[in-house]
Protein backbone atom coordinates (compact mmCIF):
# COMPACT_ATOMS: atom_id res chain seq x y z
CA UNK A 1 0.00 0.00 0.00
CA UNK A 2 1.20 3.08 -1.04
CA UNK A 3 2.10 6.32 1.77
CA UNK A 4 -0.35 8.49 -0.10
CA UNK A 5 -3.18 6.02 0.32
CA UNK A 6 -2.90 5.11 3.33
CA UNK A 7 -3.37 8.55 4.77
CA UNK A 8 -6.20 8.92 2.46
CA UNK A 9 -7.22 6.25 4.22
CA UNK A 10 -7.45 7.01 7.85
CA UNK A 11 -8.18 10.89 6.74
CA UNK A 12 -11.64 9.42 5.40
CA UNK A 13 -14.44 11.57 7.20
CA UNK A 14 -15.91 7.82 8.01
CA UNK A 15 -12.96 6.65 10.09
CA UNK A 16 -12.82 10.10 11.88
CA UNK A 17 -16.84 9.61 12.70
CA UNK A 18 -16.33 5.92 13.78
CA UNK A 19 -12.68 6.93 15.73
CA UNK A 20 -14.96 9.83 17.79
CA UNK A 21 -17.32 7.46 18.61
CA UNK A 22 -14.92 4.91 19.82
CA UNK A 23 -13.70 7.19 22.14
CA UNK A 24 -15.98 7.45 25.32
CA UNK A 25 -15.70 3.69 25.62
CA UNK A 26 -11.53 3.13 24.95
CA UNK A 27 -11.31 5.93 27.45
CA UNK A 28 -13.26 4.03 29.78
CA UNK A 29 -11.93 0.70 29.36
CA UNK A 30 -8.28 1.67 29.72
CA UNK A 31 -9.18 4.11 32.82
CA UNK A 32 -11.46 1.18 34.87
CA UNK A 33 -8.42 -1.27 33.63
CA UNK A 34 -6.15 0.82 35.10
CA UNK A 35 -8.07 1.45 38.51
CA UNK A 36 -8.23 -2.38 38.81
CA UNK A 37 -5.07 -3.42 38.08
CA UNK A 38 -3.56 -0.56 40.76
CA UNK A 39 -5.94 -2.27 43.15
CA UNK A 40 -4.59 -5.76 42.83
CA UNK A 41 -1.19 -4.13 43.02
CA UNK A 42 -1.67 -2.67 45.91
CA UNK A 43 -3.83 -5.46 47.64
CA UNK A 44 -0.61 -6.35 49.29
CA UNK A 45 -0.42 -3.58 51.78
CA UNK A 46 -3.58 -4.50 52.86
CA UNK A 47 -7.34 -4.59 52.20
CA UNK A 48 -8.19 -0.93 53.64
CA UNK A 49 -5.39 0.96 52.13
CA UNK A 50 -6.00 -0.99 48.89
CA UNK A 51 -9.90 -0.12 49.10
CA UNK A 52 -9.15 3.50 49.45
CA UNK A 53 -6.63 3.80 46.24
CA UNK A 54 -9.36 2.48 44.56
CA UNK A 55 -12.00 4.66 45.17
CA UNK A 56 -9.63 8.04 45.13
CA UNK A 57 -8.42 6.20 41.53
CA UNK A 58 -12.36 5.61 40.44
CA UNK A 59 -13.00 9.67 41.10
CA UNK A 60 -9.90 11.33 39.42
CA UNK A 61 -10.28 8.82 36.80
CA UNK A 62 -13.89 9.82 36.07
CA UNK A 63 -13.56 13.11 36.89
CA UNK A 64 -10.72 13.37 33.76
CA UNK A 65 -12.02 11.54 31.58
CA UNK A 66 -15.67 13.16 32.03
CA UNK A 67 -14.20 16.83 31.48
CA UNK A 68 -12.21 15.70 28.38
CA UNK A 69 -15.24 14.58 26.91
CA UNK A 70 -17.50 17.38 27.98
CA UNK A 71 -14.71 19.83 26.56
CA UNK A 72 -14.33 17.77 23.41
CA UNK A 73 -18.15 17.14 22.77
CA UNK A 74 -20.40 19.80 24.98
CA UNK A 75 -23.16 19.31 27.01
CA UNK A 76 -26.59 18.74 25.70
CA UNK A 77 -29.73 17.92 28.14
CA UNK A 78 -32.37 16.98 26.07
CA UNK A 79 -32.45 19.21 22.41
CA UNK A 80 -31.48 22.09 24.36
CA UNK A 81 -27.17 22.45 23.78
CA UNK A 82 -26.01 24.14 27.01
CA UNK A 83 -22.54 24.50 25.33
CA UNK A 84 -20.60 23.54 22.81
CA UNK A 85 -17.44 21.07 22.12
CA UNK A 86 -14.36 22.46 20.93
CA UNK A 87 -14.02 19.57 18.32
CA UNK A 88 -16.52 19.68 15.34
CA UNK A 89 -18.73 16.59 15.27
CA UNK A 90 -21.48 14.94 12.60
CA UNK A 91 -24.10 12.57 13.52
CA UNK A 92 -23.33 9.20 11.64
CA UNK A 93 -26.43 9.64 9.94
CA UNK A 94 -25.70 13.05 8.86
CA UNK A 95 -22.19 12.26 7.29
CA UNK A 96 -24.15 9.44 5.27
CA UNK A 97 -26.51 11.89 3.88
CA UNK A 98 -23.80 14.45 3.27
CA UNK A 99 -22.06 11.75 1.15
CA UNK A 100 -24.59 10.22 -0.75
CA UNK A 101 -25.16 13.88 -2.05
CA UNK A 102 -22.34 14.42 -3.13
CA UNK A 103 -21.75 11.24 -5.24
CA UNK A 104 -25.42 11.43 -6.42
CA UNK A 105 -24.18 15.27 -7.64
CA UNK A 106 -21.29 13.45 -9.19
CA UNK A 107 -23.06 10.80 -10.92
CA UNK A 108 -25.71 13.42 -12.41
CA UNK A 109 -23.28 14.88 -14.54
CA UNK A 110 -20.64 12.19 -15.08
CA UNK A 111 -21.92 9.08 -17.37
CA UNK A 112 -19.73 6.38 -15.20
CA UNK A 113 -19.68 2.49 -17.08
CA UNK A 114 -16.56 1.09 -15.36
CA UNK A 115 -17.64 -1.30 -12.62
CA UNK A 116 -15.32 -0.62 -10.26
CA UNK A 117 -15.60 3.05 -10.17
CA UNK A 118 -19.45 2.60 -10.04
CA UNK A 119 -18.61 0.09 -7.08
CA UNK A 120 -16.56 2.51 -4.85
CA UNK A 121 -18.60 5.46 -5.45
CA UNK A 122 -21.46 3.30 -3.70
CA UNK A 123 -19.39 1.99 -0.88
CA UNK A 124 -18.80 5.71 -0.50
CA UNK A 125 -22.43 7.23 0.26
CA UNK A 126 -22.57 4.56 3.41
CA UNK A 127 -19.28 4.30 4.74
CA UNK A 128 -15.29 4.10 4.46
CA UNK A 129 -13.82 3.70 1.24
CA UNK A 130 -11.03 0.68 1.24
CA UNK A 131 -7.46 1.73 0.31
CA UNK A 132 -7.91 -0.01 -2.74
CA UNK A 133 -11.20 1.55 -4.00
CA UNK A 134 -9.43 4.75 -3.24
CA UNK A 135 -6.86 3.89 -5.32
CA UNK A 136 -9.10 3.12 -8.30
CA UNK A 137 -10.81 6.94 -7.79
CA UNK A 138 -7.72 8.30 -7.82
CA UNK A 139 -6.20 6.57 -10.94
CA UNK A 140 -9.07 5.91 -13.02
CA UNK A 141 -11.23 8.80 -12.49
CA UNK A 142 -10.47 11.66 -15.08
CA UNK A 143 -9.50 15.10 -13.50
CA UNK A 144 -11.72 17.60 -13.43
CA UNK A 145 -13.49 19.96 -10.71
CA UNK A 146 -16.70 17.84 -10.50
CA UNK A 147 -13.86 15.29 -9.39
CA UNK A 148 -12.49 17.53 -7.17
CA UNK A 149 -15.58 18.82 -5.37
CA UNK A 150 -16.19 14.82 -4.78
CA UNK A 151 -13.41 14.39 -2.92
CA UNK A 152 -13.20 17.44 -1.30
CA UNK A 153 -15.98 15.29 0.92
CA UNK A 154 -15.46 11.76 0.79
CA UNK A 155 -11.65 12.42 0.10
CA UNK A 156 -10.51 15.60 1.96
CA UNK A 157 -6.77 16.76 1.36
CA UNK A 158 -5.11 17.86 4.35
CA UNK A 159 -5.36 21.49 5.00
CA UNK A 160 -2.96 24.47 4.60
CA UNK A 161 -2.95 26.65 7.70
CA UNK A 162 -2.42 30.28 7.36
CA UNK A 163 -1.27 32.17 10.39
CA UNK A 164 -4.28 32.91 12.09
CA UNK A 165 -5.50 29.49 11.74
CA UNK A 166 -2.40 28.65 12.96
CA UNK A 167 -2.52 30.53 16.26
CA UNK A 168 -6.17 29.18 16.71
CA UNK A 169 -5.76 25.69 16.32
CA UNK A 170 -2.90 26.31 19.01
CA UNK A 171 -5.55 28.27 21.42
CA UNK A 172 -8.06 25.22 20.57
CA UNK A 173 -5.51 22.41 21.31
CA UNK A 174 -4.17 24.16 24.72
CA UNK A 175 -7.84 24.09 26.08
CA UNK A 176 -7.90 20.32 25.22
CA UNK A 177 -5.47 20.25 26.80
CA UNK A 178 -6.41 21.91 30.17
CA UNK A 179 -9.66 20.68 30.56
CA UNK A 180 -8.88 17.58 31.68
CA UNK A 181 -5.72 18.46 33.63
CA UNK A 182 -8.25 20.90 35.21
CA UNK A 183 -10.81 17.63 36.04
CA UNK A 184 -7.78 15.59 37.56
CA UNK A 185 -6.89 18.06 39.71
CA UNK A 186 -10.53 18.75 40.88
CA UNK A 187 -11.14 14.71 41.50
CA UNK A 188 -8.09 14.49 43.24
CA UNK A 189 -9.30 16.55 45.40
CA UNK A 190 -12.67 15.50 46.17
CA UNK A 191 -11.11 12.39 46.34
CA UNK A 192 -8.90 13.15 49.01
CA UNK A 193 -12.19 14.52 51.64
CA UNK A 194 -13.92 11.25 50.31
CA UNK A 195 -11.22 9.26 51.57
CA UNK A 196 -10.67 11.37 54.69
CA UNK A 197 -6.65 11.79 53.17
CA UNK A 198 -7.36 15.75 52.06
CA UNK A 199 -4.55 18.45 53.63
CA UNK A 200 -3.17 21.36 52.52
CA UNK A 201 -0.05 19.66 51.10
CA UNK A 202 -1.99 16.88 49.24
CA UNK A 203 -3.81 19.71 47.52
CA UNK A 204 -1.03 21.97 46.80
CA UNK A 205 0.83 19.01 44.97
CA UNK A 206 -2.02 18.09 42.40
CA UNK A 207 -1.98 22.37 41.64
CA UNK A 208 1.62 22.33 40.87
CA UNK A 209 1.31 18.52 39.11
CA UNK A 210 -1.24 20.46 36.91
CA UNK A 211 0.59 23.02 36.80
CA UNK A 212 3.63 20.99 35.55
CA UNK A 213 1.55 18.68 33.24
CA UNK A 214 0.05 21.60 31.37
CA UNK A 215 2.91 24.25 30.63
CA UNK A 216 5.44 21.58 30.08
CA UNK A 217 3.82 18.92 28.28
CA UNK A 218 0.94 20.54 26.76
CA UNK A 219 0.98 24.34 26.30
CA UNK A 220 4.51 25.36 25.91
CA UNK A 221 5.04 22.15 23.67
CA UNK A 222 1.79 24.05 21.38
CA UNK A 223 3.42 27.65 21.44
CA UNK A 224 6.82 25.97 19.93
CA UNK A 225 5.31 24.10 17.35
CA UNK A 226 2.78 26.95 16.46
CA UNK A 227 5.50 29.64 16.71
CA UNK A 228 8.12 27.44 14.58
CA UNK A 229 5.86 27.07 11.89
CA UNK A 230 4.53 30.90 11.94
CA UNK A 231 8.34 31.88 11.78
CA UNK A 232 9.08 29.14 8.99
CA UNK A 233 5.73 30.11 6.46
CA UNK A 234 7.07 33.88 7.09
CA UNK A 235 10.49 33.09 6.15
CA UNK A 236 9.53 30.88 3.28
CA UNK A 237 7.16 34.12 2.00
CA UNK A 238 10.42 35.71 2.00
CA UNK A 239 12.06 33.58 -0.28
CA UNK A 240 14.75 32.89 2.67
CA UNK A 241 14.08 28.53 2.57
CA UNK A 242 12.81 26.48 0.57
CA UNK A 243 8.90 26.04 0.20
CA UNK A 244 7.80 23.77 3.52
CA UNK A 245 6.50 20.27 2.03
CA UNK A 246 4.93 18.22 4.71
CA UNK A 247 8.29 16.67 5.80
CA UNK A 248 9.60 19.63 6.03
CA UNK A 249 6.49 21.26 8.02
CA UNK A 250 6.42 18.05 10.68
CA UNK A 251 10.44 18.96 10.99
CA UNK A 252 10.08 22.17 11.93
CA UNK A 253 7.02 22.02 14.07
CA UNK A 254 8.68 19.02 16.12
CA UNK A 255 12.08 21.33 16.53
CA UNK A 256 9.80 24.29 18.02
CA UNK A 257 7.94 21.82 20.31
CA UNK A 258 11.54 20.38 21.04
CA UNK A 259 13.31 23.87 22.16
CA UNK A 260 10.36 25.78 23.90
CA UNK A 261 8.18 22.33 25.60
CA UNK A 262 10.54 19.45 26.32
CA UNK A 263 13.60 21.77 27.09
CA UNK A 264 12.05 24.51 28.57
CA UNK A 265 8.92 23.59 29.72
CA UNK A 266 9.70 21.53 32.77
CA UNK A 267 12.08 24.28 34.22
CA UNK A 268 9.83 27.03 33.51
CA UNK A 269 7.22 24.44 35.77
CA UNK A 270 9.29 23.88 38.32
CA UNK A 271 10.44 27.87 38.32
CA UNK A 272 6.52 28.95 38.84
CA UNK A 273 5.98 26.71 41.54
CA UNK A 274 8.90 27.61 43.60
CA UNK A 275 8.62 30.85 43.30
CA UNK A 276 4.55 31.48 42.89
CA UNK A 277 2.22 28.28 44.17
CA UNK A 278 4.64 27.70 46.87
CA UNK A 279 4.91 31.14 49.06
CA UNK A 280 0.64 31.36 47.78
CA UNK A 281 0.02 28.55 50.05
CA UNK A 282 2.17 30.27 52.92
CA UNK A 283 4.98 27.43 51.96
CA UNK A 284 8.71 28.55 52.09
CA UNK A 285 10.50 29.04 48.78
CA UNK A 286 12.40 26.02 48.27
CA UNK A 287 16.18 27.00 48.00
CA UNK A 288 17.15 23.22 46.61
CA UNK A 289 17.68 22.65 43.33
CA UNK A 290 14.84 23.83 40.58
CA UNK A 291 14.06 19.92 40.37
CA UNK A 292 14.28 18.43 43.72
CA UNK A 293 10.76 18.43 43.79
CA UNK A 294 10.35 17.45 40.09
CA UNK A 295 12.14 16.15 37.34
CA UNK A 296 11.68 14.85 34.30
CA UNK A 297 11.50 11.63 33.93
CA UNK A 298 10.63 8.56 31.48
CA UNK A 299 6.93 8.59 31.12
CA UNK A 300 7.35 12.57 30.65
CA UNK A 301 9.19 11.91 27.77
CA UNK A 302 6.18 9.06 26.61
CA UNK A 303 3.91 12.22 27.26
CA UNK A 304 4.86 14.20 24.74
CA UNK A 305 3.51 11.51 22.36
CA UNK A 306 0.79 14.20 22.39
CA UNK A 307 3.15 16.72 20.63
CA UNK A 308 3.34 14.12 18.00
CA UNK A 309 -0.45 15.25 17.92
CA UNK A 310 0.02 18.55 17.90
CA UNK A 311 2.51 18.60 14.84
CA UNK A 312 0.24 16.19 12.99
CA UNK A 313 -2.83 18.45 13.44
CA UNK A 314 -1.09 21.56 12.17
CA UNK A 315 0.64 19.60 9.57
CA UNK A 316 -3.13 19.10 8.51
CA UNK A 317 -3.90 15.83 9.28
CA UNK A 318 -7.16 15.08 10.42
CA UNK A 319 -7.13 11.06 11.72
CA UNK A 320 -5.13 12.59 15.30
CA UNK A 321 -8.59 14.70 16.01
CA UNK A 322 -10.48 12.26 17.64
CA UNK A 323 -7.46 10.56 19.60
CA UNK A 324 -6.57 13.50 21.43
CA UNK A 325 -8.76 13.35 24.71
CA UNK A 326 -7.06 9.48 25.13
CA UNK A 327 -3.64 11.27 24.46
CA UNK A 328 -4.42 14.16 27.23
CA UNK A 329 -5.40 11.53 29.57
CA UNK A 330 -2.24 10.20 31.57
CA UNK A 331 -1.64 14.43 32.29
CA UNK A 332 -4.89 14.44 33.42
CA UNK A 333 -4.92 11.92 36.27
CA UNK A 334 -1.01 12.41 37.27
CA UNK A 335 -2.16 15.62 38.20
CA UNK A 336 -5.13 14.58 40.15
CA UNK A 337 -3.02 12.09 42.00
CA UNK A 338 -0.33 15.24 42.72
CA UNK A 339 2.14 13.13 41.36
CA UNK A 340 5.94 14.45 43.02
CA UNK A 341 9.30 12.46 42.08
CA UNK A 342 10.70 12.69 45.33
CA UNK A 343 7.42 11.19 46.85
CA UNK A 344 6.76 8.72 44.88
CA UNK A 345 10.09 6.96 45.61
CA UNK A 346 8.28 6.09 48.64
CA UNK A 347 4.64 5.25 47.45
CA UNK A 348 5.13 4.28 43.52
CA UNK A 349 1.80 5.31 42.60
CA UNK A 350 1.99 8.74 43.75
CA UNK A 351 -0.91 8.99 46.36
Amino acid sequence: MKISTFCKYIDQPMILNKLDQKMPALLIGVGGAYGIADYFQNSEKGKKQAKQKFIQNAIVISSTIGASLLGTRGLKIGNKKIFSGLMERVHFSELQKIQSDSVDKFLQTNKIRDNNILQALETARLKELSPRQIDILKDKLPESPAKQELFSVILPEKKNLNSKEIFSEIKRLSLLGLIPVLGGVFGGIVADKVSHMNGKKRTINKIKEGLYQYLANIFLCNVGAGSALFLSEKLEKAKKIKPLTPMRKLAVILTGITATGIIGGSYIANFVSKKLINPLFGEKRNSKGIYSERRPEALDIALHADDIATAGILSGFKWIDPALPFMYFISGYRAGIGYRNAEAKIDKTGW
